[in-house]
């Protein structure tokens, strides 16, 4: 049972949860215990959260957790979540500034009604603008940072630091961070002037062709694998003949093969034995070593 403490050290207005299981906060719907999880009350709480917390143990920032897997074992240290707690969206000038906890599909629809053009994208991206600002996600042939200005980031100490687009190393679902410990907050994002109903538009074809193509019926984490130059990683995972197979409660997608979906009793260590599973088949059948694009946190169950 979750024990939830108020006013830490009387400061504090977040909620601290101590042993909290981390499948209510990922989309696979698996993962163990955090040690502790903190949902701050807004920037300026999670500040004072972090000022207060012990340096020397691990933290995580966890926006939907849908880029994510968590161990059975679960989280030593603290998970921070982002989701629902910092969603401040409006113009700057000629800029769209955004909060890390702003959900990318709010996002994408935001812009649009601002007559921005260049933020459609979003609208199929399942996670929120930090995740996507960590991992520069993307889809149909945009990604995060071509249309990033500048962003604001947080240290363990709680001190924000105002840092332009050029100071980081974005290649294709990876960013090179230029300092170790840092986590995005906020972001301004530099767009051009559009057509508000030819990006909502946009917006609602890219929906269309998410659903068509994505099993969104089942609990998944989006692509498990990254897209090799020149190639799909769904491709190959299906030509490998991988399509429906399954490890305990996790499978291939037999809609889209780039998905691992929990069919109802999955556990963490079964979709991590499946993507081992998946990419050893393709390095085997086709010669091809798949990048992961999941990011696995966390510990074995002992």
């Amino acid at each position: 049972m979750s024990k939830t403490r108020q006013n830490l050290a009387g400061e504090v207005q977040g909620n601290l949860l101590v042993d909290e299981p981390m499948a209510r906060y990922t989309s696979w719907r698996v993962g163990g215990k955090a040690d502790q999880l903190y949902i701050p009350a807004g920037l300026e709480d999670l500040r004072t959260f972090l000022k207060n917390l012990d340096t020397g143990a691990p933290v995580y920032f966890v926006g939907l957790g849908s880029n994510l897997l968590v161990r059975d074992g679960g989280i030593r240290g603290t998970v921070i979540i982002m989701h629902n707690v910092l969603t401040t969206l409006k113009i700057e000038g000629a800029l769209i500034y955004a909060e890390a906890g702003v959900t990318c599909g709010k996002l994408a629809k935001f812009c649009a009604k601002q007559s921005k053009q260049g933020a459609e994208f979003f609208a199929g991206i399942p996670g929120t603008l930090g995740g996507a600002l960590a991992m520069n996600a993307g889809c149909y042939g945009t990604e995060t940072w071509n249309v990033v200005n500048s962003v604001t980031t947080i240290n363990k100490q709680g001190e924000l630091h105002k840092r332009a687009a050029n100071e980081f190393l974005a290649s294709y679902r990876h960013v090179d961070m230029p300092v170790v410990d840092e986590w995005f907050v906020a972001a301004w994002l530099d767009l051009q002037i559009g057509d508000a109903e030819e990006s909502t538009q946009r917006i609602k074809d890219l929906l269309a062709t998410r659903l068509a193509s994505q099993p969104l019926n089942l609990p998944s984490a989006g692509s498990t694998f990254r897209n090799p130059a020149g190639d799909f990683a769904a491709r190959l995972i299906e030509v490998s003949g991988l399509k429906g197979y399954k490890i305990g409660g996790a499978q291939v997608s037999e809609k889209h093969a780039n998905f691992i979906v929990n069919t109802g009793n999955a556990t963490a260590q079964n979709i991590e034995q499946l993507i081992k599973h998946m990419r050893d088949t393709v390095l085997e059948k086709q010669g091809v070593a798949l990048q992961q694009e999941v990011k696995v946190i966390g510990e074995y169950l002992s």
